[in-house]
């Protein structure tokens, strides 16, 4: 899964595809090294982050879906927790919703329901302006795992299919670097939730504390946990570097099956 942050404030490469021609440029270069899934955002979650009017998160972000549907054999994400940016997206040519909010806004389960997209629900310990002041946990890995366990369930109660669900730990969300250390140990564990696991530490502030580098000199060690989740089961890598990825995941996987894909 590539990441396409059409915001001008992402903590990685915010205002690099704010325009629509850069966002798209950045989606045929996103598919060409091996992106099976393109995900949009329009809105930063990062820790800090202020919240933006659903009116301009779609203006941001449904030009772009459009211009990839059309010019692009990619599926794609709408990174949202609005529920009228889901609708809008999905109508553009979207077929997931990626929510950190995990569809918990109301209407959203309906939306997702009603338009048979797919959904990833994420686990986060508060929101973005605060996630990140002093997160807590008695037991991380089993917290989590009810929290995403609940919310599969009342996704499948309003109608969305059970094999529409992926679930995500949240690595970053609302956790310090012992818990993100101790969630990706831990991986196996999620096998119990069935469904697919979504993995994001691309350029992330985990891999930063490991290494004691700034963003741009992340991608070694992110790879590095990348291919370690995969191991552990995570089956869809979100990632800025995609390229990179596709090569650390093929050769975990050939590894694992016994052949090259």
């Amino acid at each position: 899964m590539g990441i396409l942050n059409v915001t001008p404030d992402s903590f990685s490469d915010g205002g690099r595809y704010a325009a629509l021609d850069a966002a798209l440029e950045r989606a045929r270069e996103i598919v060409a090294e091996g992106a099976a899934i393109i995900d949009v955002g329009g809105q930063s979650t990062r820790p800090g982050a202020l919240v933006v009017e659903a009116s301009l998160e779609i203006a941001r972000v449904v030009p772009v879906i459009e211009g990839i549907a059309a010019s692009c054999d990619v599926a794609i994400s709408i990174d949202t927790s609005k529920p009228s940016v889901m609708s809008a997206a999905v109508a553009a040519g979207a077929c997931i919703i990626n929510d950190v909010y995990a569809l918990r806004e109301p209407h959203a389960r309906a939306i997702a329901a009603e338009t048979q997209a797919g959904v990833c629900l994420m686990h986060m310990q508060g929101e973005p302006r605060t996630m990140q002041d002093s997160p807590h946990y008695n037991d991380v890995v089993a917290e989590v795992m009810e929290f995403l366990a609940h919310e599969r369930r009342e996704c499948l109660e309003a109608g969305v299919a059970s094999d529409a669900i992926a679930l995500d730990p949240g690595f970053g969300f609302g956790k310090n670097l012992e818990h993100n250390l101790t969630l990706l140990r831990e991986l196996p564990r999620f096998a119990a939730l069935r469904g697919p696991l979504l993995i994001g530490v691309s350029r992330k502030s985990v891999v930063g504390k490991i290494l004691g580098k700034g963003v741009k000199d992340r991608l070694y060690g992110g790879l590095g946990l990348a291919a370690l989740a995969v191991a552990n089961g995570a089956r869809i890598i979100r990632t800025h570097d995609v390229g990179p990825t596709v090569d650390a995941v093929q050769s975990v996987s050939a590894v694992l099956q016994g052949s090259a894909p």
